[in-house]
């Protein structure tokens, strides 16, 4: 089963490294920390090991750099080893061989500078990795209207801030955006073409390093391009044996009909076992309303009907309503999954999926005409953490058998 704090990200086009390179090279900060060595030669440091007060106005000065930029142009140019500082002072550095190392170190120095504030936004430098992940996840870009919205949500979920301070926000916002993206925009990693903002190609391979870092699901369009002229079948096996992703199926639907992918799917998931119905059950549900009418005729397989039930519901169409049973039956379903992808049993991670809904759904799965049910509770009498929910799936497993 997949770590839920894993996100998965769509696949992205990257440019060719000769391309990379130069675009890194023609970054503005990037240029301007080697004009900053280049000024810098041998300089006596303060005992931070910085520009004296007075060098720092001479360098801002000469090099027409604003001065509240040169803190974070010094700490590229020491990072990247334009400038070496000991204890003689400052001296130029060896540099580095490999330009997108160098550039990947450049992201994180900016990164890292949230927390001294870089953009002059408080909200913006704590949700900074979040925005260029957003903005990373929407190839054709974002407009500062939609993505000072999904700050403020961010801020108001994530930070639990009060109506007092989203009130204020509103108001002032819109324009610490607009200021925070000409600096990240000087930093190389994003482009502004009126309201609207997207990744440079550097950003893009920048961010997508970042996540990769994290232990996100970020591929690269050629990494996935192969599953996506799959069929379904072959697709959602290469799913549960680890070879694809979810970014995958992301690429393998872009390239279908709506509705011919949801037959492709609901056709593997009515004759399949649960983990294969439940991984094309998870492809299923990033198909809209457009798939309508393919998820609707599933309303006549037996085993697929009630996940049919549910996509239309959440959809707001038309629906027929699920029973207590028929949630005892997807819990077993969900549960099956388990059992045939070979996902350890005893870890409570998995088997907690349920939530505390599964105290009250055991005693139902004996009833839910579901052809994994006496297996699911014999699973979980046995490894249950829970020893109240484990008792209670051993005495309906008891009942189960005695019925047969």
């Amino acid at each position: 089963m997949a770590d839920s704090d894993v996100l998965t990200f769509p696949p992205v086009e990257l440019v060719r490294d000769e391309e990379l390179v130069d675009a890194v090279r023609s970054v503005p900060l990037v240029r301007d920390a080697e004009r900053l060595a280049g000024w810098t030669g041998v300089r006596e440091v303060t005992e931070e090991g910085l520009l004296t007060e007075a060098d720092g106005l001479a360098a801002a000065a000469e090099l027409e750099i604003e001065a509240s930029r040169l803190r974070l142009l010094w700490v590229v140019a020491v990072n990247g080893r334009l400038i070496e500082v000991t204890l003689e002072g400052a001296r130029p550095g060896p540099g580095t061989d490999d330009l997108m190392d160098f550039w990947d170190g450049v992201v994180m120095d900016v990164l890292d500078r949230t927390e001294e504030g870089l953009t002059g936004s408080a909200v913006v430098d704590e949700h900074l990795t979040e925005i260029l992940a957003t903005i990373y996840s929407v190839k054709e870009g974002m407009s500062l209207v939609s993505l000072a919205g999904g700050i403020l949500q961010a801020h108001e979920v994530g930070c639990e801030a009060r109506q007092p301070e989203l009130r204020r926000l509103r108001m002032t916002l819109p324009g610490e955006l607009a200021e925070a993206m000409r600096l990240l925009e000087y930093c190389g990693l994003i482009e502004l073409s009126g309201d609207l903002v997207r990744l440079t190609p550097p950003g893009v391979w920048a961010v997508r390093r970042d996540l990769l870092r994290e232990g996100h699901d970020a591929p690269s369009l050629s990494e996935v391009a192969a599953f996506a002229e799959l069929g379904a079948a072959e697709l959602i096996d290469a799913m549960l044996s680890g070879r694809a992703s979810a970014s995958a199926a992301t690429l393998w639907l872009e390239r279908r009909v709506p509705e011919d992918a949801a037959r492709e799917l609901i056709k593997i998931a009515a004759s399949g076992n649960a983990a294969q119905r439940g991984t094309a059950g998870t492809v299923l549900e990033e198909l809209g309303p457009e798939a309508e009418q393919a998820v609707r005729e599933a309303l006549d397989e037996p085993m697929m009907w009630r996940y049919a039930a549910a996509w239309l519901g959440v959809r707001d169409l038309e629906a027929p309503a699920l029973g207590e049973g028929d949630g005892a039956w997807v819990a077993v379903d969900t549960l099956a999954a388990l059992l045939y992808i070979g996902a350890p049993v005893d870890s409570v991670a998995h088997l907690d999926i349920l939530g505390e809904d599964l105290i009250a759904l055991v005693p139902e799965m004996s009833r839910a005409d579901h052809p994994d049910a006496l297996a699911v509770l014999e699973m979980l009498g046995r490894h249950h953490p829970d020893p109240v929910i484990a008792k209670t799936a051993r005495k309906t497993a008891m009942k189960a058998r005695s019925r047969t």
